[in-house]
């Protein structure tokens, strides 16, 4: 259970940093063709960071748990 809210709160983060990312050009706070706005770089670097930490821990515990898989399986086999 403990497992299925970890990946489930990792997801929900993964998704924050997206839209993060994409709010300042979806919600039109941007103006198109002109410099970054200070909160435009900063929904970038927050989002990005955030969904790049997130993303990285989905595939690490998707490793792990191939490998647990693994495991298991070599020890059916004897």
């Amino acid at each position: 259970m403990k497992a299925k809210l970890g990946v489930g709160a990792l997801i929900v983060l993964f998704l924050a940093g997206l839209w993060l990312v994409a709010a300042p050009f979806a919600v039109g706070y941007q103006p198109r063709g002109e410099e970054y706005l200070d909160a435009t770089v900063n929904d970038l670097w927050v989002g990005g960071g955030l969904a790049a930490l997130s993303f990285a821990a989905l595939v690490i515990y998707a490793a792990d748990a191939l490998r647990d898989l693994a495991r298991r399986g070599k020890h059916a086999d004897s």
